[in-house]
């Protein structure tokens, strides 16, 4: 599986995974739950950049990240700041806007600063309580990391596909695309399976 882990020696590389979820975990809901007026777009642009300064992979370093992970989230933010403008109007649209980038972009840092090892671990051994009405921890903690890391994964399939389009000299473009997109997104989804079902899951 792609991991968007970063090496580093930072106190937040260091710092264990149960904790930092719980830690990030509520951080994130507490920016989301900012409301919708003018002040929380400051605060909440200033979160992100905060924690990714601080981070421990340097601060130069950290505000690249910062910007590169802002960068992938660019529709999400495009789409979720149109539709708030349609039917909210233009300060809540602003707020809301800012707060769900800022929690998903401070969620973001915990991938990026933990190994997807650990993080299976902590969550597994976070959801053990679970086992009391049926749930399997084990296969639920693997879900959701298989649906985290393949994220990233899309993510790079779709700019190949576009650079594939401009090697051949064409305008990339949604309709273009899709085709593509879909076909190496299914193999993955094929060869994610395959591997799942080596290792005797199903």
């Amino acid at each position: 599986m792609l991991t968007m882990y970063r090496p580093g020696r930072g106190w937040m590389h260091r710092m264990p995974a149960g904790p930092k979820l719980a830690l990030f975990a509520v951080l994130a809901v507490v920016v989301a739950a900012l409301p919708p007026v003018w002040i929380t777009v400051p605060i909440a642009l200033a979160v992100p950049l905060a924690v990714y300064a601080a981070a421990g992979m340097g601060v130069g370093e950290g505000l690249r990240v910062l910007a590169g992970q802002a960068w992938a989230l660019r529709w999400m933010i495009a789409i979720t700041a149109a539709g708030q403008l349609i039917f909210l109007g233009l300060e809540p649209a602003a707020a809301n806007t800012a707060r769900v980038a800022a929690a998903v972009l401070v969620a973001g840092v915990v991938p990026l600063t933990t190994p997807v090892s650990a993080m299976l671990d902590a969550l597994e051994r976070g959801l053990r309580p679970l086992r009391l009405v049926g749930v399997d921890p084990a296969r639920f903690a693997l879900l959701w990391m298989v649906t985290l890391t393949t994220i990233p994964v899309l993510a790079r399939h779709a700019a190949e596909v576009r650079d594939a389009q401009r090697a051949r000299g064409l305008r990339p473009s949604l309709l273009r695309g899709t085709l593509p997109f879909l076909v190496v997104a299914l193999r993955h989804a094929d060869d994610l399976g395959d591997a799942l079902a080596a290792r005797g899951i199903r």
